[in-house]
């Protein structure tokens, strides 16, 4: 039954997603887009179900919820939304605060990760509470691993992290989020928030970007780093 759940939420590698005639898409971004990989409508049924189950595993305990940015806006307020829904609707709630950070990565030479957080109160305000991270896509994983370890030295009592998006890549760590939304091929996705170099962040749907962008924009950013 596990197998079968999570081949429902996987979306395979050789999908070649929807047509974007099939959708309201903003035409300075139509040359730039492949297709719609998962729709807005799919989107929101899944974040209504993850919210069911986040509500069934830790109804009665009050939450912090940790909304990290930028990526993780919409799919947090939308998230947010089904919580309070059911918190009005149901007999089982999970009363909630929310807080939002920024993660900004680095590596040194032995490609070791070391993870600044910045916004939001400082994580020694966690300390005993119930913690759910909020996060829009787990690639390699090992941002996660950081952040939590991090989060982790201040003792909260509980920690749980929800993600939108897992990447299915050879560079993966290993690490699994405790709610997942949708399992993605390595691909480099945009909107419903995620970005490509700020852009497409306005989009309702998630979508493929073509190849050829990727080469326009190295080559625009490598020609403003030399002017």
């Amino acid at each position: 039954l596990r197998n079968l759940y999570m081949e429902k939420k996987c979306i395979a590698d050789d999908s070649e997603g929807h047509d974007l005639s099939l959708f309201c898409v903003p035409k300075h971004y139509e040359e730039d887009l492949d297709s719609v990989i998962i729709p807005n409508g799919l989107i929101k049924d899944r974040t209504e179900r993850l919210a069911r189950d986040i509500v069934r595993d830790m109804g009665g305990q009050h939450i912090v919820a940790l909304c990290v940015l930028k990526g993780g806006y919409k799919f947090f307020a939308d998230l947010m939304d089904y919580i309070k829904t059911l918190n009005q609707n149901s007999d089982k709630s999970v009363p909630l605060t929310v807080d939002f950070i920024r993660l900004k990565s680095y590596s040194n030479d032995q490609s070791t990760n070391c993870v600044k957080v910045i916004g939001g109160d400082e994580l020694s305000a966690l300390t005993g509470k119930n913690v759910l991270i909020v996060e829009d896509i787990v690639e390699t994983g090992k941002t996660m691993e950081t952040l939590l370890n991090l989060l982790n030295e201040c003792h909260p009592k509980m920690v749980k992290v929800v993600s939108l998006l897992v990447k299915r890549t050879p560079r993966s760590s290993g690490y699994r989020p405790d709610y997942i939304g949708f399992e993605v091929p390595d691909k480099f996705l945009v909107g419903y928030a995620l970005d490509y170099n700020e852009y497409f962040r306005d989009l309702n749907n998630l979508h493929n970007i073509k190849k050829k962008l990727f080469f326009f924009w190295n080559v625009h950013i490598c020609h403003e780093n030399t002017t």
